[in-house]
């Protein structure tokens, strides 16, 4: 389904969930090539940008969360940026749908003053995922310093599952972002001039200055839940090692009990066998027994 907003000469259309007809209107009436009319019917295509003489194809990947909140999942985003067009394609509604909503219920001459050129409002598209996604990572940081705070706590389940989403979630969103840094960095390098020519290179230089500030948290945070769960491992390990230790000095307390208590069952003739004191005898044998291995195991500092 598609819509269009006219904003003076510029026209923004927007397609959500695009058929045939929509499919066939990007062929015939704007005869973009045919192979980002192909990339356009298929889902999950490497974020890129396409240069023609009249024309750019961008397919850009940001992160969202899923409706529970926990999970992160890519978005994809393409678009065809002309001189006095933007066409926006989304499978599912978006930000780009919000955002477009939002101009559709504004005047004509507010727009008008907001929007001048395709320039313009491709950078207020980006601008606006970059602050989503800006967003989205400060509630990513949000979860590691809850994870920091409970490290030390007695739920040890809940945070190894905290640890294991949030790691897999900087994984994907390290995933979406690396492919991208090089796309952007060719705004501000003049590979991409665009149509409204110098004026835009600040604008430029601001969209990738929020790419590379989300890039330089993406890498802080992959750093960060790393060592969070080589503590966790660690802390583990040595509450592991504790307990295996407590059971061993138990084990070898027994182990000298089981032995005189295996012996004197025995049917042989053992000295104080037939001695009627014989039983407590053994039971102040073993105590004393007991007694000096934990003396010996404390002087040792092994407990």
């Amino acid at each position: 389904m598609m819509e269009t907003k006219e904003m003076g000469k510029l026209k923004w259309h927007h397609i959500q969930n695009p058929t045939d007809e929509d499919f066939n209107f990007l062929n015939n009436i704007h005869h973009f090539h045919p192979l980002d009319i192909e990339d356009c019917r298929s889902l999950n295509q490497r974020p890129k940008i396409d240069i023609y003489d009249d024309y750019y194809f961008l397919i850009l990947h940001f992160p969202n969360f899923d409706r529970q909140n926990i999970f992160i999942k890519t978005k994809e985003i393409k678009m065809f940026w002309g001189e006095k067009f933007i066409i926006t394609l989304e499978k599912t509604p978006w930000l780009a749908t919000q955002f477009f909503n939002e101009y559709k219920e504004m005047s004509r001459d507010e727009n008008d003053l907001i929007i001048e050129t395709s320039d313009i409002l491709l950078y207020r598209i980006l601008e606006r995922l970059m602050r989503e996604s800006l967003y989205l990572l400060r509630k990513v940081g949000l979860d590691l310093e809850l994870i920091n705070r409970e490290l030390f706590g007695k739920q040890q389940v809940k945070i190894i599952e905290r640890i294991s989403v949030t790691r897999k979630n900087i994984i994907l969103i390290n995933t979406i972002f690396k492919p991208q840094l090089r796309l952007f960095h060719k705004f501000e390098t003049g590979q991409i001039s665009g149509f409204a020519g110098e004026e835009m290179e600040d604008y430029w230089g601001n969209i990738l200055d929020y790419y590379q500030k989300m890039w330089d948290m993406t890498e802080d945070y992959e750093e960060l839940i790393e060592g969070l769960s080589k503590t966790f491992d660690s802390m583990q390990t040595n509450k592991t090692n504790e307990i295996m230790k407590i059971l061993t000095l138990i084990s070898s307390i027994i182990l000298p009990l089981t032995f005189i208590t295996s012996l004197y069952g025995m049917n042989v003739m053992l000295p104080f066998a037939e001695n009627k004191t014989a039983f407590w005898l053994l039971l102040v044998g073993m105590a004393v027994v007991s007694g000096l291995m934990v003396l010996y195991f404390k002087r040792r500092r092994w407990m």
